[in-house]
């Protein structure tokens, strides 16, 4: 039996690749590419940013942004959906949104395909969880922390 090497690299090594498609994400010094995204995801993922956007601009509470990178304590993931409340929203100093995210979205959806194990997106949500975010979406379950409580 053969097994491939696992190569480590530092995020800022990673963050110097250029992008994949479908995206790619690291951590714990190691690359994954998300699976790429089918019909009923692409669907389902363009609707419900297109309604929390519809809503959320309206009332300037909320933006949503489909496969957006960001890159907080020692990864560099890429939610199907983030969500920054418009207090956070990671601007620059003319108010465009900033090329290279730095923070935690407030909420993250991940949109899961029927084939798609659990594992890798629930790690994700979890993590960003404990870096501060509130509110986690899957199709299976929704988790709400308060930020002062551990997930």
């Amino acid at each position: 039996m053969v097994q491939a090497s696992i190569q480590q690299v530092s995020l800022e090594a990673f963050l110097t690749i250029p992008e994949t498609e479908p995206a790619s994400e690291y951590v714990d010094g190691q690359i994954h590419q998300k699976p790429m995204p089918q019909g009923k995801h692409s669907k389902l993922q363009t609707s419900l940013v297109s309604q929390i956007n519809q809503w959320g601009a309206a009332e300037q509470f909320a933006y949503g942004f489909t496969e957006l990178r960001c890159t907080v304590g020692g990864r560099s993931v890429v939610p199907d959906i983030a969500v920054f409340e418009w207090s956070n929203l990671p601007l620059d100093s003319s108010g465009e949104i900033l090329g290279r995210v730095e923070q935690e979205p407030d909420w993250s959806i991940g949109i899961l395909s029927p084939e798609q194990a659990l594992t890798r997106p629930m790690d994700n949500l979890l993590f960003l969880l404990q870096q501060g975010m509130s509110l986690a979406l899957t199709r299976e379950l929704f988790l709400h922390f308060q930020p002062t409580l551990p997930p």
